[in-house]
């Protein structure tokens, strides 16, 4: 399928398809048998590599975290053990971050608590 497919296909722009491309996250091929454009094509492999992307992003992975992730996963380089470590690992990160959420609410709240006590 061309760009413009795969991105009505995934709901991710061709821009961005583009951008991950030259990121090395993932790849479209050219056909041999076309001579009389440059475009680039896109297998299913792209489709799920993309979905694999999106859910990533969603749970906090850099897109440097998800190209190393893409290579070792693709190329069956991780045990099962390392990728349950990875994500164990990342799920630490996510709890670090929601304290530290949590603590910046808590501010937030006394802030304004002072505001409304103070009449500032």
């Amino acid at each position: 399928m061309l760009i413009n497919e795969l991105s009505k296909e995934t709901g991710v722009t061709p821009h961005t398809i583009r951008y991950y491309e030259k990121f090395g996250l993932i790849k479209g091929k050219r056909k041999a048998d076309v001579k009389s454009n440059n475009y680039f094509h896109y297998d299913d492999e792209v489709v799920y590599k993309l979905e694999l992307i999106r859910d990533a992003k969603a749970v906090g992975f850099t897109l440097s975290e998800i190209k190393n992730l893409i290579d070792a996963w693709y190329n069956k380089k991780f045990t099962i053990a390392k990728k349950l470590a990875i994500l164990d690992e990342k799920l630490v990160t996510i709890d670090e971050r929601i304290n530290q959420l949590t603590e910046m609410k808590k501010l937030l709240s006394d802030f304004k608590k002072e505001v409304v006590e103070s009449d500032c």
